[in-house]
């Protein structure tokens, strides 16, 4: 194993042995109890197997049956989620083959930030993540479990899903995804004309064509944001059946391995020769190989957010300094939109997780020895999943990648080092997404133009203000601000300016979306401004620079005179646009006591 993966793990593993030993004390005490049904009293067992048909009710009192709990994200608005209604039946026939039951527990709010970008309502995104972990634990805690599948593909869906199972780390967990939807509008084709709307050279018509081409049928969209993210780091974190990210929703293949991850479930339950409770399983190995995982694939910056929460839910401690310091050590292995222009499908057909997982490994930047839900370790998922009638099996995948433009071996990557760089500097510590962004645009100084709203920096674009070189300051974006919002509808007038010539690059204490590329933005700037962090003390013209290359960040201020300033208060106009959002309205007692932005933003724990 490479020198930097061992360092970063045990430098992990001696911050966290007191968190992760009272964590594991804690699932053992809950191994160690009898199972629910002989627990509980008899009214407790009464009403939690009312509803079930007799003949699933006799199994799983009398018989001492395993009784699966299923906790969905299915809603029919979102495309990742449609294609989960009909997975319950599924379950439910392929758990009765093998002699078990299963009840949905629950299901939890998965919303989606492609329709509430740049709106209200994604004020409520980032929180969103924490419900989701408080749903997933409300589903599980009535406790009659012997495992559970989890049914969740977006973005903070996932993070969600995980944070709650972890704590119910005793039981054994499977996720089960459902796949992208088929390439549509190129996302390159798609961006072309959200900058050509952004200059009023097309209208609403022409722009909603586009985009309602991109975005089609079913299934995840096809960019490598967020929650195709997710599906890759689940990979590497060996709770998926092995090569099940992406394969299409309605692929005969789908269901193949939904009913495979029953038969996972069952086989790594207690009493069975593989028992593998969740919170076991995910240790500081598995935590690092996700963070390498992400890294070599130029995934999302939204994850250097929700891995810090996921590890802190199994009482582990990371940070945005591990994740720097694995970056500068791993290989950049895929390009995929916004990396690139390929789309993640092209990623699968090309080799997909499995081929990224193989390469890593053989080259010693993964940790090969971790527990999987898959029989046969992480190695497993270095294959790909082919349907031979009924039956699934895995076949070794090809040497070389099927599109080096897609996917490259270890030995000759895109980049020597990772997708995403921790910049650090007198403006605080933030990160930008290194592998979307042109070699010429890694380091941009120029004027500071202020902000204190999305709205206003949209304002100033069409009134034409922003014609030259600019760093866009737009700050109380951050978790206790307003929640965090996604500012990916800036893209475009940037990214237009950005084509003029100019020297354009984004500062912000916000986030960007996963799909977010092109324009140089150092994001997640923490402390955040509303905590009087120095993002509040920038003023317009100052000259900020930010060295992607010397991974640094700063206002090039007199120290004096930086040192002397007041930080700036939340102006009148944001005031006014976050004091009525959703998310001060509905979480303003939680965000009083978020964490930062480095800290995972967790409102709960």
């Amino acid at each position: 194993m490479k020198p930097v993966l061992i360092e970063v793990t045990q430098r992990i593993r001696e911050r966290s042995a007191a968190s992760r030993a009272a964590y594991l004390a804690r699932v053992q005490a809950a191994i160690d109890r009898p199972r629910g049904a002989d627990r509980m009293g008899c009214a407790n067992v009464a009403h939690a197997f009312a509803a079930l048909p007799a003949n699933d009710k006799l199994r799983v009192v009398a018989e001492r049956a395993p009784n699966i709990g299923v906790v969905t994200a299915y809603n029919d608005m979102l495309s990742a989620h449609q294609p989960y209604e009909g997975f319950p039946a599924v379950i439910r026939d392929e758990a009765r083959k093998l002699g078990a039951t299963t009840q949905v527990a629950g299901g939890v709010p998965a919303m989606c930030d492609g329709v509430t970008q740049g709106l209200p309502g994604m004020e409520l995104s980032l929180f969103s993540r924490d419900t989701i972990a408080m749903g997933t634990a409300i589903a599980l805690t009535h406790d009659v479990f012997d495992a559970a599948l989890l049914l969740g593909v977006c973005d903070k869906i996932v993070p969600g899903l995980l944070i709650g199972a972890l704590h119910f780390g005793h039981l054994p967990c499977v996720f089960v995804p459902a796949g992208p939807m088929s390439s549509g509008l190129s996302n390159t084709e798609k961006s072309k004309v959200r900058e050509q709307f952004a200059q009023g050279l097309v209208g609403r018509d022409k722009l909603l064509e586009a985009e309602s081409a991109a975005y089609h049928s079913s299934g995840t969209c096809t960019f490598y944001g967020t929650a195709n993210s997710n599906q890759m780091l689940l990979e590497a974190m060996g709770l998926h059946v092995p090569g099940a990210a992406f394969v299409h929703p309605h692929a005969g293949l789908r269901e193949a391995l939904t009913r495979e991850a029953v038969r996972s479930v069952l086989a790594i339950r207690k009493g069975g020769a593989r028992f593998t409770p969740i919170g076991q399983l995910v240790d500081e190995r598995v935590i690092v190989n996700a963070m390498v995982a992400l890294l070599a694939t130029g995934g999302s910056t939204n994850h250097l957010i929700h891995w810090v929460a996921v590890a802190r839910a199994a009482g582990i401690l990371i940070d945005w300094t591990d994740f720097g310091d694995l970056s500068r050590a791993t290989p950049l292995l895929a390009r995929v939109y916004p990396n690139g222009s390929a789309d993640v499908n092209q990623f699968q057909a090309a080799g997909g997780p499995g081929f990224v997982i193989r390469e890593l490994l053989d080259a010693g930047f993964m940790h090969a020895d971790v527990a999987t839900v898959a029989e046969g370790g992480l190695a497993a998922y270095g294959a790909l999943p082919v349907q031979e009638g009924a039956a699934l099996r895995w076949s070794a995948l090809p040497a070389k990648s099927g599109d080096e433009s897609v996917l490259r071996g270890a030995a000759q990557p895109f980049s020597a080092e990772g997708g995403l760089k921790l910049l650090t500097g007198n403006l605080g510590r933030s990160v930008i997404k290194v592998s979307a962004v042109p070699d010429d645009r890694h380091v941009i100084e120029a004027p500071a133009r202020v902000f204190e709203s999305q709205e206003a920096l949209q304002a100033a674009f069409k009134a034409g203000e922003l014609e030259r070189d600019l760093v866009a300051v737009v700050r109380f974006q951050g978790p206790r601000a307003n929640g965090m919002p996604e500012l990916h509808k800036l893209t475009p007038p940037l990214a237009v300016l950005q084509g003029k010539g100019f020297k354009v690059a984004l500062v912000t204490d916000g986030r960007m979306s996963g799909a977010s590329g092109k324009v140089p933005a150092a994001i997640h700037v923490s402390p955040e401004a509303l905590a009087e962090g120095p993002l509040a003390r920038v003023r317009d013209g100052d000259r900020i620079r930010l060295d992607a290359v010397a991974g640094t960040l700063d206002a090039l201020v007199d120290a004096a005179e930086w040192a002397a300033r007041a930080p700036a208060t939340i102006g009148d106009a944001a005031a006014e646009t976050n004091a009525h959002g959703l998310g001060r309205e509905l979480f303003g007692g939680l965000r009083r006591n978020v964490l930062s932005a480095e800290q995972g933003a967790i409102t709960w724990l």
